[in-house]
């Protein structure tokens, strides 16, 4: 059953309920993270030997044999499959007529919106079918929210808009930021923008917000130097295609504000969230420098490469340096 996304958090929260979940998407760390938690509700540990069966690519053969299997000390089993690809369903559905109470979670990183996996889980009745794609505006500074509220630690609202600018897509890399902020504050604390700002340091020069602003705005130097230092702590290029898309959508989105009368800075105050007024210098040269038939004609391209990148054997790499090369080159870049 395919969940929606205001669904997620309870599905997640009762997993008990369900015979398995499959996790799809392009946020690998917030794939395992999900993956994670179901497994800690079902065998309250990651790593027992009796409860929790991981199969990686090369044991998906083993998934009937497993989801059959009874635990030596008692309680309800897992098994956690990871790099579910097509391939796989067979075996899912054997392991599924099978009379057991084992849940199956799933990853699938990575899966086309049309594979017969993905299309026959969210048809069955008892599998939830969730979607993990990268986050982004409100719901990413949702998310840190709650982070820092499970952890006790109370943050200042211009720190928590500043994150969200500054932080990469990808959920781990959010994760292990926040982990750093949480023990900097310690439980109770309380964390202002200086706080955060330096105990981020330089590793918010290494995001792909930097790349793009940059890129966006012509700023060769910059955009290269930010994408090398993304790419040197695993970016992901379907990671870069979203974070485009998105500063592209607040361009257009001010764009079609000052073409109904407005002035350029009232229609960027009216953006959610805001802009981080370090990024505003960029962010209005990015407006002079784009019009809306550009920004199409660039929206096209990046999905284009998006695309790409989800082809087995792309030079994915390479094809990231060349859409920041063409946006620092600007509309002219993406003329047919």
């Amino acid at each position: 059953m395919k969940i929606d996304a205001r669904s997620t958090a309870r599905t997640l929260a009762e997993i008990g309920k369900w015979r398995g979940v499959l996790l799809y998407g392009d946020d690998l760390g917030l794939i395992r993270e999900r993956a994670a938690q179901c497994v800690r509700q079902i065998a309250d540990s990651l790593d027992d030997p009796f409860r929790v069966a991981l199969l990686d690519q090369e044991q998906h053969g083993r998934v009937e044999e497993e989801v059959g299997a009874l635990s030596l000390i008692g309680g309800r089993r897992v098994v956690w499959v990871r790099d579910a690809q097509d391939a796989l369903l067979p075996r899912v559905t054997s392991a599924l007529a099978i009379d057991s109470d084992t849940v199956l979670v799933i990853e699938a990183p990575g899966l086309a919106s049309r594979a017969k996996l993905r299309s026959a889980l969210e048809a069955h009745p008892k599998i939830a079918s969730i979607g993990c794609y990268p986050e982004e505006g409100r719901t990413l500074i949702a998310s840190l929210s709650d982070l820092f509220r499970d952890a006790s630690v109370a943050v200042d609202r211009e720190a928590l808009f500043w994150l969200s600018s500054v932080l990469g897509a990808d959920r781990a890399a959010v994760r292990s930021e926040v982990e750093k902020l949480v023990l900097y504050a310690g439980e109770g604390g309380k964390l202002s923008l200086d706080d955060v700002q330096d105990c981020i340091g330089d590793s918010a020069n290494a995001t792909l917000d930097d790349a793009t602003t940059a890129a966006m705005a012509g700023d060769r130097a910059v955009a290269d130097i930010a994408l090398e230092r993304a790419l040197a702590d695993g970016l992901s290029p379907i990671a870069l295609a979203r974070a485009c898309l998105s500063l592209m959508t607040r361009l257009q989105r001010v764009l079609d504000w000052m073409d109904e009368g407005k002035s350029r800075q009232e229609a960027i105050k009216l953006l959610k969230p805001p802009v981080f007024f370090k990024k505003m210098d960029s962010f209005t040269k990015a407006l002079e420098r784009w019009d809306g038939a550009g920004l199409r004609r660039a929206c096209e391209a990046v999905q284009g490469f998006e695309l790409a990148c989800k082809q087995t054997g792309c030079p994915d790499l390479a094809l990231s340096r060349r859409l920041i090369a063409q946006l620092c080159l600007g509309p002219r870049s993406f003329l047919r």
